[in-house]
């Protein structure tokens, strides 16, 4: 008799953040273990200290011989996960005992749903650049309020979404590269078809930026570089602004940077430097971003 198919695969995509990745599998691996479900790191590159922290935590390791980006690391975790529900998450989150749980139920619970967004919260070492509290902070996070609701879109972070929808849909556009609407543009395809996002407020996690990275020199470079990959994606929808507006933006956010002090507003300066950096940079491959 074959043995039972898991409840639930985490998928992890990761590349050189093995400190990271076990703060992650730390949080939930132990939470898998006591539901059955199983944990899929994703390697994608060379990268041995990461596969030795993933056996350690007790999951399943697929190693990429070189980095083919998320998006084809997260096919590569689908693909070869046997839950039911599959659950995308960033390397570099962590997750309370209570968020495998709040996700479970709320997919028993929503049946007609099939996919499934959880709260992101930032948690930066030392609390982040200083913010005058405008501003959102300078790393994804994603928070709809205290109860359940369909959204537009929810984030790879903490994502789940039921295995017949991703055999319906299809895979992840491995051409996208991160930052430029990679996972989006599943749900893209996903709500085309009349399906919707459910976002689950129980199922929150931290989103982790700690030592080096945490420095506001670091987060404003990591904005810049998604500040670029936010202009292919307005592109890539047809929704991109003029080259004029790109400039004033920049203009407006180190405006509000100097007039109230604000330390983040380096971080969303950067940000809007990188989107005009790309509107006026010549056409070539995604890759190169």
């Amino acid at each position: 008799m074959s043995a039972a198919a898991p409840p639930a695969s985490i998928v992890v995509p990761t590349r050189g953040r093995a400190g990271y990745l076990d703060v992650a599998l730390r949080s939930f691996a132990p939470q898998a273990a006591d539901v059955g479900a199983e944990v899929i790191v994703v390697v994608d590159g060379f990268d041995p200290e990461s596969v030795v922290v993933a056996q350690r935590r007790g999951a399943h390791v697929i190693a990429h011989a070189a980095p083919r980006g998320p998006n084809a690391a997260r096919n590569a975790g689908w693909q070869t996960a046997h839950g039911e529900l599959v659950i995308f998450v960033d390397d570099d989150v962590e997750a309370p005992r209570t968020w495998l749980p709040a996700l479970l139920a709320a997919a028993a619970a929503t049946p007609e749903r099939d996919v499934f967004a959880g709260p992101i919260r930032a948690d930066i070492e030392g609390g982040g650049p200083r913010s005058c509290g405008r501003d959102a902070p300078p790393i994804t996070t994603l928070d709809h309020g205290a109860a359940d609701v369909d959204v537009a879109v929810g984030w790879s972070a903490n994502l789940a979404i039921r295995r017949a929808a991703l055999e319906t849909v299809g895979g992840f556009d491995e051409a996208i590269p991160v930052g430029a609407g990679d996972e989006e543009e599943w749900q893209e395809r996903y709500r085309s078809t009349g399906g919707r996002v459910r976002y689950v407020a129980a199922a929150g996690l931290e989103h982790r930026r700690v030592g080096p990275d945490a420095t506001l020199r670091a987060l404003a470079r990591a904005q810049y570089r998604r500040g670029r990959a936010a202009r292919m994606q307005d592109e890539r929808k047809g929704v991109g602004p003029s080259r004029t507006a790109e400039l004033r933006l920049v203009a407006a956010c180190a405006g509000h940077t100097l007039l109230r002090a604000c330390a983040n507003g380096v971080t969303l300066t950067a940000h809007a430097a990188g989107r005009a950096r790309e509107a006026f940079a010549p056409r070539r491959s995604p890759a190169t971003l």
